[in-house]
């Protein structure tokens, strides 16, 4: 119920602008989102980058104006230049929202994002460096793996997330786990119904080591998504089973999210990689963050009232 009611909040623009005009929300999200701008955003990652691996995502989603959604791309490129001149590309990519591109934009959304999503991957290939595409709610799966199936034809090392709690996802994993793809695999971040995803604990978590163990076993980089210490010791025994070393495969994990777990997969000479997102548009993504973990949320009350 919980989960639910903050997902909900996440969609309301009248709690979305309470939030964005507290100083004292800004000082927590402070935590989870690396600034508004992208020189603030490289300027955590360059430290980030020192023991990390990191993936850097400009917020926003929900794109219902073209123009927007040709600036978003535009940010992205210039990012992407500076990631670039600052000599990061090496260590840090760029993950991309296809709604932020204009995937919603009615009949032409798809075309209009693939458009957007090539100029990003284009400057991404400039930069010497990748793109792995956000999976978002489940009604934009089959839009989006066909957007990530187009955009392989001539930058096949682009990345895809597939999200455990979806039932489909086993095929999903099958379908996507051959030679050269990069699969990202997370728990899922949205409130989707019992119809097409699984909604306990136990059951998502049943998913995903279903779903990991088709991704070690496969062709590709699996990119495993957590911050659960049990999943986090089933990844490694299912790697080494699959006879995987430490280069290939990596751990990801959420900026602002167990640190400390980061920083001993680091210095224990695991691929561990960073998700850092900034920019102005951080109360969805936010919100999700609360949703996930029930600790996130204890978090957050504590930090609001140690501030007040």
């Amino acid at each position: 119920m919980l989960r639910a009611s903050l997902i909900a909040a996440s969609r309301s623009r009248r709690l979305r602008g309470i939030a964005e005009r507290s100083a004292l929300v800004g000082r927590v999200v402070d935590r989870f989102v690396a600034g508004k701008d992208a020189p603030t955003a490289v300027a955590t990652v360059r430290g980030l980058a020192r023991e990390r691996l990191v993936t850097l995502d400009l917020l926003g989603e929900d794109t219902r104006d073209e123009r927007q959604a040709e600036q978003t791309a535009e940010a992205y490129e210039h990012l992407l230049a500076r990631l670039a001149d600052e000599g990061l590309t090496d260590r840090v990519e760029v993950s991309v929202k296809l709604s932020a591109l204009g995937q919603a934009l009615g009949r032409d959304g798809d075309k209009i994002a693939l458009d957007n999503a090539r100029r990003i991957c284009d400057a991404a290939a400039a930069a010497g460096t990748t793109v792995t595409v956000d999976m978002e709610d489940h009604t934009t799966t089959d839009a989006t793996l066909q957007t990530v199936q187009d955009l392989r034809v001539d930058f096949p090392w682009v990345g895809a997330v597939l999200q455990a709690y979806l039932r489909r996802t086993e095929g999903d994993c099958v379908a996507l786990s051959g030679p050269g793809s990069r699969i990202r695999l997370c728990k899922g971040a949205y409130d989707e119904p019992a119809s097409v995803a699984y909604r306990s604990k136990q059951e998502v978590d049943a998913s995903y080591v279903r779903c990991l163990r088709i991704l070690m076993n496969g062709d590709g980089y699996p990119m495993v998504a957590t911050h659960d210490p049990r999943l986090i010791t089933i990844a490694e025994h299912l790697a080494g089973q699959a006879g995987r070393t430490e280069f290939d495969f990596e751990f990801q994990m959420l900026h602002g999210v167990r640190e400390q777990e980061q920083q001993r997969l680091a210095h224990a000479g695991r691929r561990i990689r960073c998700y850092v997102p900034f920019g102005s548009q951080w109360y969805p993504y936010f919100m999700r963050r609360l949703a996930e973990r029930p600790a996130n949320l204890a978090f957050f009350l504590r930090s609001f009232v140690s501030t007040t």
